[in-house]
């Protein structure tokens, strides 16, 4: 599972570039430049996904030997379901890909049907692969990772559907092109900081993984439903940020900041409230929902400290993640992934002081949500003194003109 959230790093990489540039090239009523970036984009994301898939494969027992796994049972289903997942790579990253241009357009209705195809194909197939009723083999965690392939594949296959139907945009991408390096220079100088910034993320986390490890398979476990289940927060954070920057993205490509800041702004307040409700849950709720996922009772106090200490840095991780989409629709993703990257790293030194307090494995939590405290007001802080001076620079050129 980590090693696939490292390769949203490399879908970031095209996915962020393009949706911008697709955004900002259609604020500016030049659909053929924005298909020549979408174009780029998928290029650009099949490239990548492939030469990562063949890396997992390759080197895929020293990958999973990286987290020092207490059970070998669970090291051979590691190794089986990383090796499974990413002869589907290039599925995930293409996704991901075409959700970012097709939200660049205005559209994130398509990008939702095809993504809940794809989960409901996921819920119906993980029992019948996993478990082998009836006629159906009984493969394990191959069926699990089986299941996925094959569900982010339909989603890919519908994305495609949509494309070759589209009048807006996609009938100006040609495929058959080949790459272009003006194009795929302005959707890495976007995309780049903010790729780097996800793998990084990612790369800390695996680090903080290999420290929870150490304290036994529980407390691995209690991490990875601790996260499933925090994904509420984020995951609509994240939805709101593909909107913003596709929002912030046309209307500054059309010359408008006032409507581009206005829409940040009710975004916010939207998330904030979300956040809110999110950490209330998390922190008076978190026994009732832990259950839901794991109901021993050795494991659930554990998933309770987890999701209470979490449930604190809610609402500034989805104002960290809006934020962070606002930047990217003005094409700043550079400052903000730095002061990002800069906080993110520091969890693994904290972590590691912490844990040796008497908080326990609890002090790796805490570390975790200190961290996405601060993110939320540091990047929040950022946008606003970057808004005061975008207002400034415009009420100075109007004044000159």
């Amino acid at each position: 599972g980590m090693y696939m959230w490292l390769s949203q790093g490399i879908a970031t990489l095209g996915r962020m570039g393009g949706q911008v540039k697709v955004a900002h090239s259609l604020g500016a009523d030049d659909p053929e430049e924005a298909g020549r970036y979408a174009q780029n984009a998928i290029q650009l994301g099949l490239l990548l996904s492939s030469l990562y898939a063949l890396i997992m494969l390759v080197f895929n027992g020293p990958l999973i030997d990286f987290f020092k796994l207490n059970d070998p049972s669970v090291v051979r289903d590691a190794r089986i379901y990383l090796a499974i997942v990413s002869l589907g790579m290039v599925f995930s990253v293409v996704m991901l890909v075409f959700t970012g241009i097709i939200t660049a357009t205005g559209n994130s209705k398509t990008p939702f049907v095809a993504t809940v195809a794809g989960l409901l194909l996921n819920i119906v197939l993980d029992p019948l692969l996993i478990f082998g009723p009836g006629p159906f083999p009984a493969l394990g965690v191959a069926g699990a990772a089986l299941a996925t392939v094959l569900s982010q594949a339909l989603v890919v296959v519908l994305f495609v559907i949509y494309a070759r139907q589209d009048t807006h945009l996609f009938c100006h991408v040609h495929m058959r092109r080949r790459p272009e390096g003006r194009y795929l220079r302005e959707i890495v100088r976007i995309g780049l900081p903010t790729a780097l910034q996800s793998m990084l993320f990612t790369s800390v986390s695996m680090v903080i993984a290999r420290l929870i490890a150490g304290w036994g398979d529980a407390a691995v476990a209690v991490q990875k439903v601790g996260s499933q289940i925090e994904s509420i927060a984020w995951m609509t954070a994240d939805g709101f940020a593909a909107a913003v920057s596709s929002f912030v993205g046309q209307n500054y490509g059309a010359g408008d900041l006032q409507r581009a800041k206005k829409g940040y702004w009710i975004s916010l307040a939207t998330i904030v409230g979300w956040g809110i409700f999110c950490s209330l849950l998390l922190i008076f709720c978190a026994a009732p929902i832990f259950r839901i996922f794991i109901p021993d009772e050795q494991v659930v106090p554990l998933g309770v400290d987890y999701l209470v200490i979490l449930g604190f840095s809610q609402m500034p991780m989805c104002v960290d993640i809006v934020t962070a989409g606002g930047f990217a629709g003005f094409g700043r993703t550079l400052p903000p992934s730095v002061a990002t990257t800069l906080l993110v790293v520091s969890r693994i030194p904290l972590a590691m002081v912490l844990c040796r307090t008497s908080l326990g494995l609890n002090g790796i939590w805490w570390s975790i949500s200190i961290t996405s405290i601060l993110r939320g007001i540091v990047l929040s802080t950022m946008m606003v003194l970057f808004l005061r001076r975008m207002t400034k620079r415009n009420n100075l050129a109007s004044t000159g003109s």
